[in-house]
């Protein structure tokens, strides 16, 4: 159901999406299987039936891929869902996430169908992006007897359960990869503050565009041929409501999590913002957060003790003002990303002002007394 802002503005949730005919057709499609479930019907049974709506409901949408131009290569990255490969798709340099259901026979008809969903709502918040600073969305196939993938050893029939999302590849690997390089020699200051604006562009967009990540961190941070910051990985994507109540839960990723995700609380965009922070604070300083303290200890000590990382003495108080600002405990007060946008690009990069000295090779030493070697 759609709702007014404030503002007056439209926000819908992610799973209510119209995706033309294809919502309605998994909204269908969800209720029968959930409707087995409950029914406790033969998990077997149950799951071939949920296999057949699949099969009579999805028709080809504008977001398709033509299978037989795919060539699927070598594994670059693991998850808990699935693989991501390198590709190649009609000539172009591509990545391909490719979303496992589970065993064929192993996973009931509710799993199965709450995967059909989130794996929907990714492609439904991905495939009208369109940003120098988000990764290029070039389509996705949902699981079919039919997909056939081509590899360099030849035609291989993929499993019905598997979902794939085709996205352009980034060289360049993820951001966090390429700060733990440079941990010890650290970034030239334009490098840290051309990095922050491509993610806070990157992020701007997305803002306005009425979508909450909610999971920035630099890990989900990819870099190009040319160093160009992309975001990537909608998993956890959702448009925004207009009523935070509707937007609770942690979800995210435990250090870049704001106060109000750690407690559960309603939530907005600025969850966003404060993670931005967090990752601010990394670019400068190619450091973890909190590199001592558990998962428990982070969570009480952030929401209670208003814990955040340390920042250097040899950050600028204009780079050190946006890391505060954006990690306020009160959300209200942090900045929307249009504005840190304006105030990172206001930042004068021409003297200097990283953590590599001007007229040093290595990084200062503001962190080895803490770190060591």
């Amino acid at each position: 159901m759609k709702e007014k802002s404030e503002n007056g503005g439209g926000y819908v949730r992610a799973d209510q999406i119209d995706l033309k005919s294809l919502d309605e057709q998994l909204q269908r499609h969800l209720s029968r299987a959930w409707t087995m479930e409950k029914n406790k019907k033969d998990g077997e049974e149950g799951e071939a039936a949920v296999q057949r709506q699949l099969n009579d409901t999805v028709t080809r949408q504008e977001w398709e891929i033509c299978p037989s131009k795919l060539i699927i290569k070598g594994v670059i990255a693991r998850g808990t869902f699935g693989t991501v490969h390198r590709g190649i798709y009609d000539g172009q340099d591509v990545a391909v996430k490719l979303l496992d259901w589970g065993e064929e026979g192993h996973s009931s008809a509710a799993e199965i169908a709450s995967l059909i969903a989130a794996f929907t709502q990714e492609v439904a918040v991905w495939h009208k992006l369109d940003h120098p600073n988000v990764t290029k969305f070039i389509g996705a196939t949902m699981g079919s007897s039919e997909l056939n993938i081509q590899t360099e050893n030849g035609h291989i029939n993929m499993p019905s359960n598997v979902c794939c999302v085709v996205v352009e590849y980034c060289p360049g690997g993820a951001l966090k990869s390429y700060l733990i390089k440079n941990r010890r020699r650290k970034l030239a200051f334009k490098v840290v503050i051309q990095l922050a604006l491509d993610l806070a562009r990157g992020l701007s967009y997305l803002h306005s565009k009425k979508i909450v990540h909610r999971d920035v961190k630099t890990e989900n941070m990819l870099l190009d041929k040319t160093r160009t910051v992309k975001i990537a990985d909608f998993g956890v994507a959702r448009l925004e409501a207009s009523n935070p109540n509707d937007m609770t839960g942690e979800t995210g990723t435990l250090g870049y999590m704001a106060p109000e995700v750690l407690n559960g609380s309603p939530y907005n965009r600025k969850c966003d913002v404060y993670s931005f922070g967090i990752c601010l604070w990394e670019i400068y300083c190619c450091d973890m957060p909190y590199p001592d303290l558990s998962f428990s200890e982070v969570t009480s000590a952030v929401v209670r003790q208003n814990l955040r990382p340390e920042i250097p003495r040899c950050c600028p108080s204009s780079l050190a003002n946006v890391m505060k600002r954006c990690w306020d405990a009160n959300p209200d007060k942090r900045p929307e990303m249009e504005e840190v946008v304006s105030m990172l690009a206001a930042i004068n990069t021409s003297k200097g002002g990283g953590m590599i000295p001007v007229d040093e090779a290595q990084g200062c030493l503001c962190f080895r007394r803490h770190r060591g070697p």
